[in-house]
Parts: C-alpha cells; sequence; structure tokens
C-alpha cells in the first residue's frame, strides 16, 4: 500500500533493514499436520524450462526444500543465507532445492531472481500449486527438511534474525541449521515445528467475474489513490499493484495487512493533528476492499475501468526540472565492517549563476538495498561543510518510508548561487556486495516564493540510554526567536526508539501536542506534512520528547547489555525532532 519500505520501511525501502512490511506470520496450529509425513515425487521445470525430479537425487542424507518468491521482502532478506547454508551443508550429502508457487513468478523471473542472489541450486516453478499443496507451504520463505526416505523431519523458518517490523543483528537460533544437523546425526529434531515470517504464497486461483463490488469499478481507484504511488515498478513497494492480475496475485496478503492495520503505514495518533499526507484507508475504502476480496475479487466490466494514473518514471514528484547524481560510483561490500562504514559525503557544484528557488526535491538511491538513508546539504559559496554548521543547510533526505519533498504553494527552500550540494550517504550492507550511485531530483518554483523554509533539526545529542532499560527518556527544545509557521515534522531514532512526541509551548504558557507517533518505526520513517500551517510566534518552544527501549524485550536491540548514546551507526542512537518552518522569504 502506500509508502515511503520504507520500508521504511522503508523505509521499508527500500530499507535497509527491511523496506515495507508486507511480512506474516503463520499461525503455529496450520502448522502441525506435516510433520513425520512421507512426501511422494515430483516433477517441476527450472528456470531454463529443465524438467527436474525428486527422485533424481539419489543417495542423498537429506534434503532442503525451500519455497521462495521474488518480491516477498522478508524472503528477500533470507536469500543471502540460504546460500550460505547449501555452502555449509550440500558437500555432506545434503540436496538443496527450492520452489516458487507464485503465480505471477513467471520461470524468466524465477532464473533472474536466482542469479541475482547467487542460489547455486536448482529453483524450480510449482505453477499449479500440486507441490506446495502436497507439502502444506504457506509463505515465502518456509523451509522443510526431509529425511533420506523424504519424510517431513522439519517444517518452520530459516531462522528467527527477520520478522514483522524488526531485523536482528544475528539470529537468536539457527533453526533450519540445527534442525539439519541433528538429522544427519541420526537424532530426533528438537524443535520440528517453528512459526514463519513472510508473504503468503499467491496460489492460482479461478476470480469470480461479476459481483457487487468490482475491480473495474471500485478496487481499482481505491489502489490508485492509496498505493500506486509506491506499489510500481522502480519504487518502494517490492511488487505493483498496477493492474487485476497484480492486485489478485496478492489479494490474500492484502487482505492480512489491511485487516491488521499494518498498511498503508501511518503512524501518528489520530488524536492530535491533521496531516495532508496522512495515508490511512478511509473506514468505508477499507470495507470495500475487503469486501471485495471475501467475495472472491471479482473483476467486473474493463470498461468501468478509470484510466491509468501517470507518473513520471522513477520519481514521484513529477517530471524533474534538473537532476543531479554522485560523481562516482561507490563499492559497499557485502558485509558490515566492525565499526560500521562511516558517512561518505560526494560533492556536486551545481554551477547556478544564480538563486533558484526548490518546491520539490526528492533524492533516490542507486541501490536501494544497501541505502539506509540520503541527506542533501547546500554548500553555499566560500563556507565550509561540516556536521551542524547553519550556515549549510539541509535541502531534503530520505530513509525509509520517507517521502519527499514538496511544499505548500507559495513556500520554497533556496539554493543560493554558486552552492554546491552534498550527498551524505549512509550505507548499510544487506549480504550482497553492490554499488550506488544516488540522485536528486528538483523542481523549481516558477516565481519567488512569498515564504522561504527552513529546515531545524530539533535533537538532544547528550544522552546515555542505561543497559536494560525499556523506556529511557530524552527531550529536546527549540526557541523561536522570530514568529515562524510549522508545516511538518519527521522524527528520528535509531533501533531503539520507542515513541515519539512534538509540543508547541506558547509565550502565554499554553501548550498544545502537534504530533504523537506512540509506536516509532525505524523501518518507516514518515514525513508528517501539516493540512494547515501552526503560527508560532516569538517566543514560542518546541519540546520533543522520546523514549527509548534498550531492553531484551526490543527484538531490534543490537545488544541490550550495552550503555547506548549518539552516533552515526544504527547500533548506536540518534534523538532528532526534525522539522520545517516557513518565515517570510529572505
Amino acid at each position: 500500500m502506500r509508502n515511503r519500505l520504507s520500508l521504511p520501511l522503508g523505509a521499508l525501502g527500500s530499507i535497509a533493514i527491511i523496506s515495507i512490511p508486507l511480512l506474516f506470520l503463520k499461525s503455529a496450529e496450520k502448522e502441525s499436520l506435516q510433520s513425520g509425513k512421507q512426501v511422494a515425487d515430483f516433477v517441476l521445470k527450472d528456470g531454463d524450462g529443465r524438467p527436474v525430479s525428486l527422485a533424481e537425487f539419489r543417495d542423498k542424507k537429506a534434503f532442503v526444500v525451500i519455497f521462495t518468491g521474488t518480491e516477498c521482502p522478508i524472503n528477500n532478506a533470507f536469500m543471502p543465507r540460504i546460500a550460505e547454508l547449501y555452502k555449509t551443508f550440500a558437500h555432506q550429502g545434503v540436496q538443496f532445492l527450492a520452489i516458487n508457487a507464485n503465480r505471477q513468478d513467471s520461470l524468466h523471473r524465477i532464473k533472474e531472481h536466482a542469479i541475482a542472489n547467487s542460489i547455486p541450486f536448482p529453483v524450480l516453478k510449482d505453477a499449479d500449486n500440486s507441490v506446495a499443496d502436497l507439502f502444506g507451504a504457506q509463505r515465502t520463505p518456509e523451509a522443510f527438511i526431509l529425511d533420506s526416505e523424504h519424510r517431513i523431519r522439519y517444517q518452520g523458518r530459516i531462522d528467527d534474525q527477520f520478522g514483522i517490523g524488526f531485523r536482528r543483528p544475528q539470529p537468536t537460533r539457527r533453526d533450519l541449521a540445527i534442525a539439519l544437523e541433528e538429522v544427519l546425526a541420526g537424532k530426533a529434531v528438537s524443535q520440528p515445528i517453528t512459526p514463519v515470517a513472510g508473504c503468503l504464497i499467491a496460489r492460482t486461483s479461478q476470480p469470480k467475474a461479476l459481483g457487487t463490488i468490482t475491480y473495474a469499478k471500485q478496487i481499482s481507484r481505491i489502489l490508485q489513490k492509496n498505493c500506486q504511488e509506491c506499489h510500481r515498478p522502480g519504487q518502494i513497494g517490492p511488487m505493483p499493484l498496477l493492474t487485476y492480475d497484480d492486485v489478485t496475485a496478492w489479494a490474500g496478503t492484502i487482505r492480512e495487512v489491511i485487516q491488521d492495520q499494518r498498511m498503508p503505514p501511518w503512524y501518528a495518533d489520530p488524536h492530535y493533528g491533521h496531516f495532508e499526507n496522512d495515508r490511512r484507508l478511509s473506514a468505508e475504502d477499507r470495507q470495500t476492499l475487503l469486501s471485495w476480496i471475501y467475495q472472491g475479487t471479482p473483476r467486473g466490466d474493463d470498461k468501468d475501468l478509470p484510466a491509468a494514473r501517470q507518473f513520471v518514471e522513477g520519481w514521484t514528484i513529477g517530471k524533474p526540472d534538473m537532476i543531479f547524481t554522485m560523481p562516482e560510483e561507490y563499492s559497499v561490500p557485502a558485509d558490515m565492517p566492525k565499526d560500521g562504514i562511516p558517512y561518505q559525503r560526494f560533492q556536486v557544484p551545481t554551477n547556478f549563476a544564480e538563486d533558484r528557488w526548490v518546491e520539490r526535491a526528492e533524492s533516490r538511491a542507486g541501490a536501494p538495498g544497501v541505502v539506509h538513508h540520503i541527506i542533501m546539504f547546500i554548500l553555499p559559496p566560500n563556507e565550509d561543510f561540516f556536521p551542524g554548521n547553519p550556515k549549510t543547510p539541509t535541502l531534503c533526505g530520505t530513509a525509509p518510508g520517507d517521502m519527499p519533498m514538496i511544499f505548500p504553494p507559495g513556500t520554497a527552500k533556496k539554493i543560493p548561487a554558486g552552492s554546491t550540494l552534498i550527498f551524505e550517504m549512509h550505507y548499510t550492507p544487506n549480504g550482497i556486495a553492490q554499488k550506488d550511485r544516488s540522485s536528486l531530483a528538483l523542481i523549481f518554483a516558477k516565481e519567488p516564493p512569498k515564504y522561504a523554509v527552513r529546515t531545524i533539526p530539533v535533537g538532544e545529542p547528550r544522552f546515555k540510554i542505561p543497559p536494560g532499560a525499556d523506556n529511557h527518556k530524552v527531550e529536546s527544545w527549540f526557541a523561536f526567536r522570530e514568529e515562524a509557521s510549522l508545516i511538518g515534522f519527521m522524527p528520528h531514532m535509531h533501533l531503539r526508539g520507542k515513541d515519539f512526541l512534538y509540543e508547541a509551548i506558547f509565550p502565554d504558557g499554553k501548550s498544545e501536542i502537534l504530533l504523537s507517533v506512540p509506536r516509532y518505526n525505524f523501518n518507516w520513517q514518515s514525513v508528517y506534512r501539516l493540512e494547515k500551517p501552526i503560527r508560532m510566534p516569538k517566543g514560542s518552544k518546541l519540546h520533543c520528547i522520546a523514549h527509548f527501549d534498550n531492553s531484551s524485550k526490543n527484538p531490534n536491540n543490537p545488544d541490550p547489555t550495552k550503555a547506548v548514546m549518539w552516533g552515526d551507526q544504527t547500533w548506536e542512537e540518534m534523538m532528532i525532532g526534525w522539522c520545517d518552518v516557513i518565515t517570510n522569504r529572505q
């Protein structure tokens, strides 16, 4: 649904942790039926169209069969781990097979995905879901271990590193590897069934042609309005939702995330503030979408379809007036170095002969899977750049789940003549070495704006979160020395971030909560754009309150035994209440 997948997503993009939260937990009661079952032989085609059977792999001590897809974010996060497991166990007499039972994944797409993820064993297409039904598979990635007699000895997850809304630095239990070691040693599997986080397999089905609610009349319009901005090629959404076939393939997944209100992603408490980019589905649209799925996803008459929504390829803000690109590629290693990757900064001269006013800006990662965030700074002539220098203002940025910079009519940010743009890049490896060359798109104001926009970081770098603390409070303040108006917010913390609140305190002593994010999601760092500017008279204060969870209860927590302070890397912490303010143009 509509996002960035941020995560964030996300992201959660792409998110370096996990860009989009279309991830699900399979219930244990559905998993308890297959253990001990003997699997009959089957024959499926690989990416080259060659038939492959289970029976052809003779004299194997065990088999690992993993149901995979090409679009599910959590499935793709596990691809490097799957390749590692093959390298560890293949020489011990274990045969690995991957099976793709998603109806939307063609043989060509399956082959490309396997090559891109360095999968060294056969990946097969289960076109009619017969093998998925044979195993009782429901999700991707879902793993099965068969012994030499083809009996199911293990069914479940690969491990617990990736889940709904979290990515542990390391798994706490290597479920598939442990079970495989036990099978090879002739032992009983200690945990033969584990829950699976992942996306529903898109099984073949026969949708209804007609119904009281149809894709052509109602659903296509809801998706255009709420989802397609991100769920289209080149954007953070991991799968397109542009056609009837796209949508029906993901109907089960859509039902789950809508019912659980995980999508569209929106984390603001509805009791405070009104935001023009509020992503929530209306109650009516939500019920219409769910009813359509329950009715069997009727297509309806194509003559009732709306005109396709038009997008500029690669950009959300529309057709750019100018695009800037990093002067060189940066090679991101497959694995994170012990001390992390320092922020990388690349300078690009604008060569502007006169001041330019920007009303829309969008930074775009060249390698979304490893770009955690981008911050674009403006370096005017004869100024030196260093973090926090007020004379080198922030132009825009992107992070998991972030949205591009779009200002209200009559407002814009100034790039002085002769300025240089600085790409500040934060890279987070994801198991596959990649090269990044990110870009920035700008749309200029057609006439000088009435108001100038500034982005202010209301942060507090002097904190220390004790080990094990599950609700550590950090506050920051900003005092307005001149009258201004607030137009938007973006709270920022790292993996231990729990909640964030913005409060205005006016000169007369009155206070007002402007934004409350009671469940902060590092994988989906949203911008919250106010419907109407909030006037902040001279002498007003902006008060930010954040809480951090540094306990073992936080599955994202890299190490609950250590105190945490301010730092650039994701395993350190930050507390910044970014806000956009407008003043009379200067």
